[in-house]
């Protein structure tokens, strides 16, 4: 256990550079104390690791060295090739590139590594969209991750909701793949970052010069803030209805399963027939009559009065379709 410890704070020293005690405490998930007898081990070990004092200080290896102590465990191989999505690799341009380095990794494992990861790639596979529907076509993608990479200015147009075209002048600053989607989250200069869908750019070129990119501006970081604020925007209203027993999945399946999970641990007691009366989110009130309806009898709404009234009126047009 120790020795894997002492090997993750090397190579974060060799690929980092400086780093604090409480840095190195808070990537290895220690206490700073057993940093400090840590990078007392490895300097009784012939390390050439020191500490810099003062508020900037921190530990850092000595110039030019590297350690050889870089093999790869079988594990660890094998999630190399779980994370290489082909899919998203041709998309950027990327696909001969991202073959060729397979077969180097593979070339350069000992065999027992090489064996545990061919394995891996032959039983198991990452497909990225989401059923019934296809990725984005998405032409201009290369040239959006060619600035992104460069630090590129990038001037494009932009189709938004509506159909609206804009042109936008803009620093990006990153990519994310999400359900088989592409989106550039970048920022118009001296603005906040935004996210746009690399689908809706029709037209972009890239500007001269280069752009810095803000310190501390971390894309993980901004995603799930956003994807956390697009959930909060996104319910606009709130529905009581009473679920039939036995109807938990379909309604997750509708409703999303982490909305359902929070109404039913906030729901009471089953009544009698064993029915629960639960709050939900809704986008609107003409999305839930939609999304409840698929549901039948094994709903019932409850308030507000009119979401009532519009599943009655759809109901009853229904009895008249069928009657």
């Amino acid at each position: 256990m120790r020795a894997g410890r002492l090997l993750s704070l090397l190579l974060l020293l060799q690929t980092r550079g400086r780093m604090t005690a409480p840095e190195l405490a808070a990537e290895l998930e220690v206490s700073v104390r057993t940093v400090y007898r840590d990078v007392e081990a490895l300097a009784s070990a012939g390390v050439p690791v020191y500490a810099d004092r003062g508020p900037a200080g921190g530990y850092q290896l000595l110039d030019g060295y590297r350690t050889r102590l870089t093999g790869l465990t079988a594990e660890e191989a094998s999630s190399l090739f779980l994370a290489g999505l082909p899919g998203p690799a041709a998309e950027l341009g990327l696909a001969e590139v991202a073959a060729t380095a397979e077969l180097k990794l593979l070339a350069a494992l000992p065999p027992e590594p090489r064996s545990h990861a061919s394995r891996m790639r032959e039983r198991f596979l990452l497909d990225v969209p989401g059923w019934y529907r296809t990725a984005d076509d998405v032409p201009h993608l290369a040239e959006v991750a060619d600035a992104v990479w460069e630090l590129r200015p990038l001037e494009m147009t932009y189709r938004r909701w509506g159909s609206q075209e804009v042109e936008r002048v803009v620093h990006p600053y990153g990519l994310v793949l999400k359900g088989g989607s592409w989106y550039m989250v970048a920022a118009p200069p001296g603005e906040r970052p935004r996210t746009y869908r690399v689908s809706r750019i029709l037209t972009v070129r890239a500007l001269p010069g280069r752009f810095e990119r803000p310190a501390g501006f971390d894309l993980g970081a901004f995603w799930q803030a956003y994807a956390r604020e697009f959930r909060e925007r996104m319910y606009t209203a709130e529905a009581v209805i009473r679920l039939a027993p036995g109807m938990d999945g379909l309604l997750a399946y509708t409703l999303g399963g982490d909305v359902v999970t929070a109404a039913l641990a906030a729901a009471g007691e089953p009544d009698a027939d064993g029915w629960k009366t639960l709050t939900v989110p809704v986008e609107s009130l003409r999305h839930a009559r939609w999304l409840l309806l698929r549901l039948g009898a094994g709903v019932e709404v409850l308030d507000p009065p009119e979401l009532r009234a519009m599943m009655a009126e759809a109901v009853a047009d229904l009895a008249k379709l069928y009657g």
